[in-house]
């Protein structure tokens, strides 16, 4: 989905995880200097920073775990706002600029790969214009991110090329990710005239509804099977809630300062809710052994931060604190091998704002 950036500044969109609000510049890190791990960090072997300034987010790996794909709005490579990006996972970009594979026009969000690894999906509003679409103020205090009518999904190959678009719906199309199988595609859309998702054939063929009830459903990821579905949920409960959701909505807002995790089959059937924390929980995605979910969380934060990464098993059960930092940690990805994890974080960017990739060898 896109939301790219925590509410870190709500630089970003929505996003296939989008972010939550950060507003700590202590970054100093606990451990050594000759490392960007935290001591209590133990799922981490090493790390590796692989981008150097801006906003960078929505890293996601080719089936072949080669490449990533990712988007930024780093102002250093003459960026706007959020387009995507192409690099090679031995690769990091301190000096340089990585091959840019979307349009350059409007806002993009969630680049996805595609089973071939010489394609991918992504969300963009290029047809709506050519600007970039105007980033929304608080409202009132609030945090809210934008869901901009003219996102479409579409298919580009790795030269930028778009080769087919997905999504003809008026109204907000996004959020695309695809499953491990290779067979299918999730995403949000408006087109019921709320936020649900939906999946499709890689070729937009035989979309299917997934999710109902009134709320923001976004951020969905594939199991390693490919036989359930993982995302975040804003779902008013009481009058007042239901009355602002809808308000919002109306003007093309959500506020995601209150997100649970939701579980289900990929056909929608078995829904249920999987956290109930408190805060923002987002930006979920599935351990390789299919048995326990990695999220991004501040429900343990007092002033809206810091967020960090948690992992728990699908029955709710033994929540643990994967990594330690001081502002923000948010949207881990595994390799399709399990053995390594992206994600973006605060740390190491000398006490700015900057969030940047990075790559941890996992261990268990």
């Amino acid at each position: 989905m896109k939301f790219i950036y925590v509410f870190l500044f709500i630089a970003f969109g929505l996003s296939c995880k989008n972010a939550p609000n950060n507003s700590s510049d202590d970054n100093t890190l606990t451990s050594s200097s000759d490392t960007l791990i935290y001591p209590e960090e133990v799922h981490f072997k090493s790390i590796r920073q692989i981008t150097f300034g801006g906003d960078n987010a929505e890293a996601y790996w080719s089936f072949d775990d080669k490449q990533l794909i990712f988007q930024s709005n780093n102002t250093a490579w003459d960026m706007i706002c959020d387009q995507m990006f192409l690099m090679n996972v031995d690769e990091s970009f301190e000096n340089t600029r990585p091959p840019m594979v979307s349009t350059g026009l409007g806002r993009t969000t969630c680049a996805y790969f595609l089973p071939d690894n010489e394609h991918f999906v992504y969300g963009s509003t290029h047809l709506g214009g050519d600007e970039c679409p105007e980033a929304p103020l608080r409202r009132e205090g609030k945090y809210v991110w934008p869901i901009y009518e003219s996102y479409d999904i579409f298919v580009a190959d790795l030269q930028g090329n778009i080769t087919g678009q997905l999504t003809t719906e008026p109204g907000y199309d996004a959020e695309a990710t695809v499953s491990p199988m290779g067979d299918k595609i999730v995403f949000t859309s408006m087109r019921t005239g709320d936020l649900e998702l939906f999946t499709m054939n890689l070729d937009g063929s035989d979309v299917r509804q997934i999710t109902s009830e009134l709320g923001y459903d976004g951020g969905a990821f594939f199991s390693p099977d490919g036989t359930q579905l993982i995302f975040r949920s804003s779902r008013p409960k009481t009058d007042a809630e239901i009355k602002e959701y809808k308000d919002l909505l109306k003007e093309g807002l959500v506020q995601p300062t209150n997100m649970e995790l939701y579980i289900c089959n990929a056909d929608g059937s078995d829904l249920r809710q999987l956290t109930n924390l408190g805060n923002a929980n987002w930006s979920p995605f599935f351990h390789p052994s299919g048995k326990k979910i990695l999220f991004s969380s501040n429900f343990e934060a007092e002033r809206g931060f810091p967020f960090n990464l948690y992992m728990i098993d699908l029955d709710g059960k033994n929540l643990e604190r994967v990594t330690h930092g001081l502002t923000f940690d948010a949207f881990p990805v595994f390799s399709n091998d399990g053995k390594k994890l992206v994600f973006s974080s605060n740390r190491n960017n000398g006490g700015g704002r900057d969030t940047n990739l990075f790559i941890a060898e996992w261990q268990n």
